[in-house]
């Protein structure tokens, strides 16, 4: 879905200067600062989504309640990857040439306010029941961030093995996505499930088990080993199965709530089902919240989760759960030996079994669906999220916003002796050889796109601190192109028929351009710039560089030229999406987001 908003006339935005005066983010009161990153992301999701810009005196105007009032705030940094920041809003009643508005005076404004103004000034008749949702999922956010951040300032994380490198990142998110609207919404988690499911406050549990009937077992394994035995693995005595059936975990959330399903219940009743209950060592979510993770089992779990994570009920597929498998098969066929010869230092995280139950009455999703995802990391292994390695830290002191990524370039700054600035100029470049080569690879020479945004990219870090390789996780996000079909299919015969996998190019290249070059290339240079880590000038100049040269045209993939020349780039817009009631994993996906088109701003750097 693509549409354009009307916004402010393009006045050239101030110079990416730092506005003076403390970093309102790192507040004494978390619930101040969680105020302060809520309204910090509208204001940046209504900028990119509408073209809005500050004004020569470096503030944001946005004309709300039909041009009645503005809302304004001061640019603290502005991003040309869009990582803007800025100062507390506020709400002035009235229009400037009236004389009834002054700008930086009024009303402070509140993210639930904000919200609301925004929502119904971004559409010509507002839907009541959408705004009231989004202000609800805004105010959920806002409390749960500021839980997060007390947690944070207070709370010391365990040590042991469960703290290494991968987990640490995981639970980095603090402040959760910084272009979306709610990134930290997760309506029906009480305060003591939260606590118990949430990676950012270092949560753990239990698995609920199920005993699945073998006549309603489904399940599906591209490994020697069926994905009933491996379930069975993982109780490790903890539980003894009833006789002809099989293991199934669930997370605790899902299964209280498939027990007041109908059609769970109902076999709950007959039998088919039984609830066996909590057991086994604690499993700690990652990032996702429902992909889980214990130390020293070959195995993490995708499990299905009814809960409203930003913008989606996060329940398994069963087009994904074959996706998973597929892609194991694919890579297993040769195309992983050849990825490997290119690019050593990349890989994909594997999905290769899954386990759930077929009825007719379930429905797909059914709730029951777990995945089995493949646990390839040692705890010294330095492999972290890009979105948790990037993620701001504002844990309450100092005068700069921290991150896992300002403590590895200052460190390697530190250890060389070089200018903090070139240091990470020359780390971003590495990045893009290590993780995105790989990627822009697959695509033009494999035929595979992959949803590489921030959060589904882990990038692996040699001893300094340098980038050295790179994975790609999520069985949801990969495009075979239809261009390569027989090449693919030849590999790999009957490739796509369960899992709805082969999209038209143009839609691939769409996509694939927001996921990799905006998401996750843009928003990193624009972590760097916000961070006081880089010039983001200096970093698109030399993405240019990159993408104009002879390893990104030998990758065959369209994307280096589309992102050199086109003017304007597809860019999807969390905050439409969400005033629109859009759940991105249903329908397809041509259709599953508003998506708007934004300058370019690789086309302009020199």
């Amino acid at each position: 879905m693509s549409t354009a908003l009307t916004g402010a006339p393009p006045v050239p935005p101030p110079a990416a200067a730092g506005h003076p005066g403390p970093d309102p983010l790192l507040h004494p009161d978390p619930a101040v600062a969680a105020e302060q990153a809520a309204v910090e992301a509208l204001l940046r999701c209504w900028t990119r989504e509408t073209g809005a810009r500050p004004g020569p005196d470096g503030r944001l105007r946005i004309a709300v309640l039909g041009g009645a009032a503005r809302l304004s705030a001061a640019v603290r940094y502005w991003s040309p990857g869009g990582w803007h920041r800025f100062g507390p809003a506020v709400l002035a009643v009235g229009d400037a040439a009236s004389g009834g508005a002054v700008d930086g005076f009024g009303a402070p404004v509140d993210a639930v306010t904000a919200a609301a103004l925004l929502a119904a000034a971004a559409a010509e008749r507002p839907d009541p029941g959408q705004v009231a949702d989004l202000a609800a999922r805004v105010a959920d956010s806002v409390v749960r961030t500021a839980e997060i951040l007390a947690h944070h300032r207070t709370a010391t994380p365990a040590g042991g093995p469960e703290r290494s490198h991968f987990l640490a990142a995981e639970q980095a998110l603090l402040l959760g996505h910084p272009l979306h609207p709610t990134p930290k919404s997760r309506d029906g988690l009480g305060p003591a499930q939260s606590a118990a499911y949430s990676p950012e406050l270092h949560g753990a549990f239990q698995l609920h088990w199920y005993a699945v009937d073998r006549a309603l077992l489904a399940a599906g394994s591209a490994l020697a080993e069926t994905a009933d035995r491996l379930t069975a693995d993982l109780l490790d005595g903890a539980l003894t199965l009833p006789p002809g059936t099989a293991a199934l975990p669930l997370h605790p959330w899902q299964a209280r709530e498939l027990a007041h399903r109908p059609a769970v219940a109902a076999l709950l009743a007959d039998g088919l089902l039984r609830d066996l209950g909590p057991a086994g060592e604690p499993w700690h979510p990652t990032s996702s919240v429902r992909t889980v993770y214990r130390p020293g089992t070959p195995w993490m779990l995708k499990l299905s989760l009814g809960l409203r994570i930003t913008n989606s009920r996060r329940e398994n597929l069963r087009k994904e759960l074959h996706r998973g498998l597929e892609m194991h098969r694919l890579l297993e066929s040769g195309l992983a030996a050849e990825w490997r010869a290119a690019h050593p230092g990349f890989d994909i995280v594997r999905d290769p079994a899954w386990i759930g139950v077929d009825h007719p009455a379930l429905g797909d999703p059914g709730g029951l669906d777990t995945v089995l995802r493949a646990q390839p990391f040692a705890p010294a292994d330095r492999v972290l999220c890009v979105a948790g390695l990037v993620a701001e830290q504002p844990r309450g002191a100092g005068d700069t916003v921290p991150s896992r990524l300002g403590d590895t370039v200052r460190a390697l700054a530190a250890r060389t002796g070089r200018p903090l600035r070139t240091v990470a100029a020359e780390w971003f470049l590495r990045y893009l050889d290590a993780v995105v080569l790989p990627v822009l690879w697959l695509d033009g020479r494999g035929g595979i796109a992959l949803e590489a945004h921030q959060q589904n990219s882990l990038v692996l870090l040699d001893r300094d601190g340098w980038p050295s390789g790179g994975r790609y996780r999520d069985n949801q996000g990969y495009y075979y192109r239809q261009s390569a079909a027989d090449r693919l299919t030849a590999r790999l015969p009957g490739l796509g028929a369960d899992s709805d996998t082969f999209l038209p190019d143009q839609v691939i290249d769409h996509h694939f351009a927001y996921y990799l070059g905006i998401n996750h290339v843009l928003g990193l240079i624009g972590a760097l710039g916000s961070q006081g880590l880089a010039d983001e000038d200096v970093l698109l100049a030399g993405l240019r560089r990159f993408l104009a040269g002879p390893r990104a045209a030998a990758t065959g993939s369209a994307l280096p030229a589309l992102l050199l020349d086109a003017p304007t780039l597809p860019c999807k817009a969390n905050l439409l999406t969400r005033i629109n009631g859009l759940d991105e994993l249903v329908g397809p996906v041509a259709t599953q987001s508003v998506y708007v088109d934004i300058p370019n701003p690789v086309a302009g750097a020199r």
